[in-house]
Formats: C-alpha cells, sequence, structure tokens
C-alpha cells in the first residue's frame, strides 16, 4: 500500500552509534498497533544520508522482517551519485517492499536530463513502484509539475511525495499525471488540506509521535469530512510546528526519546537539541498530553 496515513520512520541508535533493533522493533509494533497504513525506511527521517549501505539494507531488511506483513513497507532508495541509487535499489528489490521512495538528486544540481536519466537508471534496476520525493529544502532542486509529468512516463514511478508545502501542486499535478498517478504530502503543516484538494496520503514525521491521531485525520479528509479532519489536524498543529524547530530528525527524535520510545541519539553531524528547543519540544508534547508522569 502506497497511500493513506504512512510515518516517515526515524532510525534509533545505541550511545555506541549502533542501530538499536530492540527500540526499532518497540516502534514498528507501535505504528501497527496504532493502525498507520505504511512505514518509511531509510528516508530522510531515517537518517540515510550518515548511514552506510550495509547499515541501510540491514535496517530496511529489519523493518520488513519486523513488519511481516502487518504493514507495508517502503524504502527510501535515494542518493546524489545514481550508481549508489541503483546499488541500494538492486540490493533491497529481493525485499517484501510496497515500493521505494527515490529523493531527487541532491547537492549535485542536475539538469532536467540528469534528473529524467537517474530515475530512469533506478527505476530499471527494479521492477518494484517508485515514488518521487520532491523536497526542494533538502535537494536545492524543485522537480515542476511539468517535470513530474515527464518522469511519470517512466513505467514504475507511480506517484510522488510532494514536501513543498505547496497545496496547489494537487491539482497541477493531477492535471497533468492523471487521477491515477498517487499524491502524497511530505509538509505536515499543509497535509490536512493536500488531503482534501485530493491527495491520497501523507508521509509524516509528525505520525513519528501521534500515529493514531495522525491515521484519523487522514481518514477523515479522504472521506471528504473537511469539518473532522480539520478539528484532528488542529489537535497536531502545535506538534508539526515544534517537529520542525531544527532539522528533521533532531527535534522528532527528542520527542520520542522524551515519551520514552527510545534513546535520543543521533548519527553526526546530527545533535541534540539545543536547550531552548529542547524545553519548546517538551512543553509542546505535555500540552498535547504526550509525557507520563515519570517522563516529567
Amino acid at each position: 500500500m502506497l497511500t493513506g496515513s504512512i510515518v516517515a520512520l526515524v532510525t534509533p541508535f545505541t550511545e555506541h552509534g549502533n542501530v538499536d533493533y530492540t527500540a526499532l522493533k518497540q516502534l514498528v509494533d507501535w505504528h501497527v498497533e496504532q493502525g498507520s497504513d505504511g512505514i518509511v525506511a531509510m528516508g530522510t527521517t531515517g537518517e540515510s544520508a550518515t548511514m552506510s549501505h550495509d547499515e541501510h539494507v540491514n535496517v530496511v531488511s529489519a523493518v520488513c522482517e519486523l513488519a511481516d506483513g502487518r504493514i507495508s513497507v517502503i524504502a527510501g532508495n535515494g542518493s546524489n551519485a545514481t550508481n549508489e541509487a541503483v546499488h541500494l535499489t538492486e540490493r533491497m528489490a529481493h525485499l517484501p517492499l510496497a515500493g521505494f521512495l527515490n529523493v531527487n538528486p541532491y547537492y549535485n544540481k542536475p539538469s532536467q536530463r540528469g534528473i529524467i536519466e537517474h530515475y530512469r537508471a533506478c527505476c530499471a534496476a527494479s521492477d518494484l513502484p517508485q515514488l518521487l520525493y520532491n523536497v526542494p529544502g533538502r535537494t536545492a532542486a524543485d522537480v515542476l509539475p511539468e517535470q513530474v509529468a515527464e518522469l511519470a512516463e517512466i513505467d514504475n514511478i507511480v506517484g510522488i511525495k510532494e514536501a513543498t508545502g505547496d497545496v496547489a501542486r494537487v491539482a497541477a499535478i493531477r492535471q497533468l499525471c492523471g487521477n491515477d498517478f498517487l499524491l502524497l504530502s511530505g509538509d505536515d503543516p499543509t497535509s490536512c488540506e493536500f488531503l482534501l484538494q485530493g491527495g491520497h496520503g501523507v508521509i509524516s514525521v509528525t505520525a513519528n509521535v501521534v500515529p493514531g491521531l495522525m491515521k484519523q485525520m487522514v481518514s477523515a479528509a479522504l472521506r471528504g469530512e473537511r469539518a473532522q479532519a480539520e478539528q484532528l489536524d488542529g489537535q497536531m498543529s502545535a506538534l508539526h510546528e515544534a517537529m520542525f524547530v531544527q532539522a528533521n530528525p533532531i527535534p522528532v527524535k527528542w520527542a520520542l526519546a522524551r515519551m520514552g520510545k527510545m534513546e535520543p541519539n543521533y548519527r553526526l553531524p546530527m545533535t541534540v537539541p539545543e536547550l531552548p528547543q529542547q524545553q519548546h519540544i517538551e512543553q509542546t508534547l505535555q500540552q498535547a498530553g504526550l509525557l507520563s508522569a515519570e517522563s516529567e
């Protein structure tokens, strides 16, 4: 499944910097229990940019095993080097995945032709569906609707995670790509309206801390129940803001640590939030009723 409420899962680490597979299991089980429709493993929120290829593949493999068919798993397979993205895709193609999430090549600033050829090479490495991932704030390149339409001509590109926050993209991409091309919001503060305008789902950072509430909001929006969806989204508005007071996934990992879901460990150059941000995140969690008496 590539629609609905999908969590952009964090990668928990031990104090020695290794992947904490015990905490990872607890997170996967929690998302299953809370009703999330899918998990993205090793995306931006999973700190994929700091992971070796072996670690990357091992985490995705572990999430697939832990999910055990109870929830869809999407694997991040992007890189700024096409040969690396192809290599990752080939290594994960045998796994029981719903598909891949392929971020636009970052840092290099390739031409439009270079972007097309990059995705064509990645798609040739596996028959599994692939989602484009447009996040200009990370990649320094904005894939415009007209470019999405050209990329959609590649057989197994089936949709896009659109993280610009521009809700008008829903209508623009749909007009160019048709109703079957999947539109997923990658911007939590605007995700409710994105869905109400015709989006098919979200790939969410906030869903890491309130997966059940996010699922309820997404379901209401997909049913076209605007008042209910907006009411539920309003309950998350402060969390949406708090999860981005510093670069993702710094705030969300701190939040999960305060909630007792994992330890607050990062891969450099990511570090714990600054004290004012720590306090802001904790206050937001308290107001949302997400901190137990022990954690407070």
